[in-house]
């Protein structure tokens, strides 16, 4: 398994394109509000991937700067959304943006923040925020319990996966957050998310995960016999649901 989280993605592109969760409409009203964002305003997304979040503030009006140091999905992101004028991608990282300093209005980091090293982080985007302008650290956090296949699901991912409780983003704690934002200040707001899969969709979803073994490698293979036999047990009409929170961390640094 890659260790250097800026690489770890590098083969998991086209899953990651297809079969990973979007963002609701109320996530994207209210970061506008809270962050007073408005046509035109100029956001960097950092930690960009193949564009997901980039495409949702496009479409808001806003200038972004996609700061993403993964070419493979990097080069995805810039094949969707080069036509948009408003789109600038960025070969950089967290920590080291190459964006000028108090050039952008907003900084998001949508499921990306718990890659990056905090301290250099919060240096970094103090120095490319407009003064009083905010963070938003977005995540859709996959319930584990809410149902009988979210507990095998995560069941599987924990016992046989490379290293999903190490990298896990639920790691990030209210302790990380005091000490990333601003005088330890910060908003919480979640809003509900959900995906719906037939078995294609669960098993892309599932190799879209930089802890899942590759497909083509024998620990892929014995996890695949392992997931389709989760998809056996548990759908309903050929379905299954990942529940999620949407959750949008908002504050100054």
């Amino acid at each position: 398994m890659i260790s250097d989280p800026t690489k770890r993605f590098s083969d998991r592109v086209d899953n990651y394109i297809k079969y990973r969760p979007g963002y609701p409409q109320d996530a994207l009203s209210y970061l506008k509000d809270e962050c007073h964002l408005s046509n035109g305003s100029k956001v960097a997304d950092i930690g960009a991937g193949t564009g997901i979040f980039s495409k949702l503030l496009l479409d808001e009006g806003y200038v972004v700067y996609a700061v993403e140091p993964n070419q493979p999905m990097l080069a995805a992101a810039k094949m969707q959304l080069s036509a948009n004028k408003n789109f600038i991608p960025v070969d950089g990282i967290a920590e080291a943006t190459t964006l000028p300093e108090n050039s952008v209005d907003c900084v998001v980091c949508a499921q990306a923040f718990h890659w990056f090293n905090n301290g250099r982080t919060r240096v970094e985007f103090e120095r490319i925020l407009k003064p009083g302008c905010k963070v938003a650290l977005i995540w859709n956090n996959r319930s584990t319990d809410a149902d009988d296949f979210l507990k095998a699901y995560d069941a599987l991912l924990k016992n046989n996966s490379v290293d999903y409780n190490k990298v896990n983003h639920q790691n990030v704690s209210d302790i990380d957050f005091k000490a990333f934002f601003k005088d330890g200040n910060y908003q919480l707001k979640k809003f509900p998310n959900e995906q719906v899969f037939d078995e294609d969709g669960l098993i892309g979803r599932a190799f879209s995960s930089s802890y899942v073994p590759p497909e083509d490698s024998d620990e892929g293979k014995k996890f695949l016999g392992m997931l389709k036999d989760v998809f056996e047990r548990y759908n309903k009409d050929g379905k299954v649901v990942f529940r999620y929170d949407t959750e949008v961390y908002t504050g100054e640094v």
